[in-house]
Order: C-alpha cells, then structure tokens, then sequence
C-alpha cells in the first residue's frame, strides 16, 4: 500500500519528464489522482485537452461520463479510487499513443500500480487493455470477464470517449463491466 508521499514524489520525477517527444507539447504531465490506497484504479489511455489544462485524468466529457456510471453502478466518487493513463502527457492532436511513448512512460504506470496496489483494475479502451494483459486482441472481444494479473483482477472496457461516440449499447456494456469490477471488489454483497 502506497502512501500519498510516494506517490507525490514519483509525480514530481514524471513532472520534469523529456524521455519522449510529447514533453515537447504537454502544458503540464497528467500524473494520476486519487485514494493511494485505493482497491479500485482505473487506467485510461492518454490526457486530452481538459486534462492537459487542468492536470487531471479524466476532466472533460469522459470524465463526467465515468463519474456518473461510478455513481450510478458502484455508489461511489473518484475520490475512492485511483485513476491514471497509461501516457502521462497528451498526444498532438489527441492521436493515439505511439508505441515509444508509451514504452517511455511504462515505468510510470507500472510504479502507480505497484504503489497503490488496487485489488481490481479497469482498463478503459484498447490502449490500457492490451498494454497490461499482453495481448493484441481489441476491447470488443476482451471485455465482458475479468482477467488475473498476479494477485489482481483487471476488467476490461470501453473508453468513456467511445461510448459517448456510439452511444447507449456501449454505455451499457460499460454500466455491466463496472458491476462486475463491484463484484471482485466486494461492495454491495
């Protein structure tokens, strides 16, 4: 179990960050935030532009979205959890990741979950998904189980920014994913 100083500290070490050319674009990194003792993380892709400004993970649209469903689905706030993106700094343009950047930023996410330690990860999206289960296959096929890696469980989902591009069936799958992670959590039994 992290402390909140260990985390603080790796946050200044990742805030003067240059190992890839998104230093060069960034306003500022977007560290993680939340409980550093959390049971629950969630691990998005990359900051977008409310992110970038603010130095938050998941600000913007998706991140309403996804305050809403874990009010909605698990009875909680972010601050019971610990959200995080597997790069740190925000693409041009909001492209995707690019495999150097997120080689170059690894570290990081890898030292967030072994600080915090959560029981259950949910990835949101392909990005988080295949980095951390290893795998080459999309969300599609991934979500809808909860998968092990050492003595956590990690459920994949849809990004917050894809259910708000298609709509409720997404949300809904989201909604089904998020009661599962509830579940291997303990909460509401």
């Amino acid at each position: 179990m992290a402390t909140g100083r260990e985390l603080e500290e790796l946050a200044r070490e990742a805030s003067t960050c240059v190992r890839c050319p998104l230093a060069d674009h960034r306003t500022q990194v977007v560290f993680g935030s939340g409980d550093p003792a959390a049971d629950l993380m969630f691990v998005g892709e990359a900051p977008g532009r409310d992110e970038d400004l603010q130095g938050e993970p998941f600000v913007g649209r998706s991140g309403r979205l996804l305050d809403r469903l874990l009010d909605e689905e698990l009875g909680v706030d972010r601050t019971w959890c610990y959200i995080a993106n597997v790069v740190k700094c925000r693409p041009p343009e909001n492209r995707d990741p690019r495999t150097e950047e997120i080689d170059s930023c690894r570290s990081y996410l890898d030292a967030q979950l072994d600080l915090v330690n959560p029981l259950v990860v949910v990835t949101l999206g392909n990005f988080a998904t295949r980095l951390l289960l290893g795998m080459t296959e999309g969300i599609t096929r991934l979500r809808g189980r909860s998968y092990p890696i050492g003595d956590r469980h990690l459920v994949p989902t849809y990004h917050p920014a894809a259910a708000l591009r298609s709509g409720g069936a997404v949300v809904a799958e989201m909604r089904a994913d998020l009661v599962r992670a509830k579940r291997l959590l303990g909460w509401g039994r």
